[in-house]
């Protein structure tokens, strides 16, 4: 047998090429299921991105800086389902978007957490820093905390003398431990500034650090 005819036969168990793709001039439809067809596959319109994920949101700071302010209009701007905790003592109360509620023991704390994330919702612990500390070391880096803090300390103790809540023997013993927290700024992942008159910018950075968070390829995972 000649090489020719060796070639052709070989040749003859080769799978026939793609059909080409139509010009680019063609209908946009034809275009789109000719390059479907020179593939051999149909295009998928699954999201090519993961959907975001439920978080956990520590939001701590000194007595103050806003915590409350800043969680409030969070939930108003947010569409994201949120869920609140705070540790402050107080009767339990609820509001349209949020469930306030002391933060038990660890486990009851952990079935409250996976129920509602399991039901979509981001969750938001408004804790001191004291219960911070702990919440560290319980969800480890599951949880995202965020340090909330006024523009300078000297807007901080004006902030507190405004409120007229406190004796100055009370606002001693404020100013004094505010002065110790700050230093533990450095336990946080993100530090957001709440200077007076200026809640939406602060609101947007923390905006911003969910946004960045949920947007992450390799997210955080929750370990409860």
């Amino acid at each position: 047998m000649s090489s020719s005819s060796a070639g052709w036969q070989h040749s003859s168990h080769r799978p026939p090429p793609p059909p080409p793709p139509p010009h680019l001039g063609a209908d946009k439809d034809q275009l789109f299921r000719g390059l479907e067809a020179a593939l051999g596959t149909t295009f998928s319109s699954e999201p090519l991105a993961p959907p975001p994920q439920p978080m956990i949101l520590v939001i701590s700071g000194p007595s103050g800086v806003g915590k409350d302010a800043v969680i409030k209009r969070l939930q108003e701007e947010r569409k994201d389902p949120f869920r609140c905790h705070r540790n402050e003592q107080g009767d339990e109360a609820s509001t349209n978007n949020s469930i306030f509620c002391i933060i038990a023991e660890k486990c009851v704390m952990a079935l409250w957490i996976r129920d509602y994330m399991a039901k979509g919702c981001d969750i938001v612990l408004r804790v001191d820093i004291q219960g911070a500390s702990t919440l560290r070391q319980i969800l480890g880096e599951s949880a995202v905390f965020i340090f909330l803090v006024a523009e300078s300390e000297e807007a901080l103790v004006k902030r507190l003398i405004h409120r007229k809540t406190e004796t100055s023997d009370m606002l001693l013993v404020r100013v004094a431990t505010a002065r110790e927290e700050v230093k533990r700024m450095k336990n946080f992942d993100y530090v957001v500034v709440n200077a007076e008159g200026k809640l939406e910018e602060a609101v947007k950075q923390v905006e911003s650090i969910i946004d960045a968070e949920k947007a992450k390829i390799h997210k955080r995972h929750v370990n409860i």
